[in-house]
């Protein structure tokens, strides 16, 4: 199960709860996708539970387009920087 919470002050924080698999990375799309294009988005990842492949790969592009991920894990940290590289 994955709860995602929404605060707003100028940025917009989304704090994901749980586990991300992959029927819920549309969800979080449709939640970007609601949002203004000037608005910086954060993904706060501090009560993330378990995250699959999928959902690894989704926060990686995230983070490429712009999508700052707070409280992230080193073990998700070093995957994506490894997806970057290459490696």
């Amino acid at each position: 199960m994955l709860r995602i919470g929404r605060k707003a002050n100028g940025d917009v924080v989304f704090t994901l709860s749980g586990r991300i698999d992959k029927e819920h990375i549309a969800e979080l799309e449709a939640l970007i996708a609601g949002e203004g294009k000037d608005r910086r988005i954060i993904f706060d990842l501090e009560e993330l539970t378990l995250i699959g492949q999928d959902g690894m790969a989704f926060l990686a592009q995230c983070e490429a387009v712009g999508i700052a991920l707070a409280n992230c894990d080193p073990y998700l940290r070093e995957w994506i920087a490894r997806q970057r590289t290459g490696s």
